[in-house]
């Protein structure tokens, strides 16, 4: 029986799957696959380009993801450009196979690599700066300059700072971990450096701000106010706490209200 190849399959395990050592150009190949129906020859194409998948992930490494995973994605995006290419419409198979593949190392990056939601935009310049840092880094023996980045991606400083910044959010940190330095039980974490809002600001803020107007309002008006605002009674309850009707508190509220905005 013969066994269609799948992405995860080797070299060598193409070769025991009853596949012909057949050498040729993959479009030679690829038309006598669709002539004939033969699997085959289909598997050979594959095999014959495995060093391309290999050589398109280890562009993608050193980085967070492990390189036997990226290999794997590379030859699911081979396989894809087996089964789309079509050897009659003009361009050789690399050119074909190379954007293909590199689509799903892309499409693998921006869809599992991510903590956090970055635009795809962000994401695509994080790739294209990540290969530009370790070809640059190779060339000038050093890391290389925001400036010397966008130069060699075609990407303004402004994206470059950004893309930089963005890969941040590839990974997220527990706040509880100790900050640098703080290895103690009883050490400051993460979580302890992160402000908050402190609405005691805002509160005495606005207190500062109506303290005088409130003053200068008739003490039934300021008792109303308190009832009302601070200790969160209903109309029907204020009136039955100051001996009124819940229209004559509605009428009150209202004229206390007017008065400190006026003032």
């Amino acid at each position: 029986m013969i066994t269609t190849p799948s992405p995860t399959m080797t070299s060598a395990s193409l070769r025991t799957a009853g596949t012909p050592r057949i050498t040729g150009r993959a479009e030679d190949l690829l038309r006598r696959y669709r002539a004939t129906g033969d699997p085959r020859w289909r598997t050979r194409t594959i095999e014959e380009y495995l060093p391309l998948a290999h050589k398109l992930a280890r562009r993608y490494h050193p980085g967070p993801e492990p390189l036997e995973d990226l290999v794997q994605v590379a030859c699911v995006g081979l396989v894809k450009a087996v089964d789309r290419f079509d050897p009659d419409a003009g361009p050789r198979f690399a050119s074909f196979a190379i954007p293909t593949i590199t689509g799903e190392l892309r499409r693998h990056f921006r869809d599992t690599t991510w903590s956090v939601h970055v635009p795809r935009g962000v994401q695509e310049d994080t790739l294209r700066l990540r290969q530009a840092t370790t070809e640059l880094t190779e060339r000038v023996g050093r890391s290389p300059t925001i400036g010397e980045l966008a130069a060699a991606t075609g990407l303004d400083v402004e994206r470059t700072t950004e893309a930089l910044q963005a890969t941040s959010a590839k990974e997220t940190a527990s706040l509880d971990r100790p900050v640098l330095g703080s290895h103690d039980d009883g050490g400051a974490t993460v979580g302890d450096t992160i402000g908050s809002d402190e609405h005691g600001f805002l509160l005495a803020e606005h207190r500062a701000e109506i303290g005088p107007a409130l003053r200068a309002l008739p003490p039934q008006y300021r008792q109303i106010l308190h009832l009302r605002f601070a200790e969160d009674l209903t109309q029907t309850e204020i009136g039955a706490r100051v001996g009124c009707s819940q229209m004559q508190v509605s009428r009150l509220l209202r004229r206390a209200l007017d008065q400190l905005a006026a003032g």
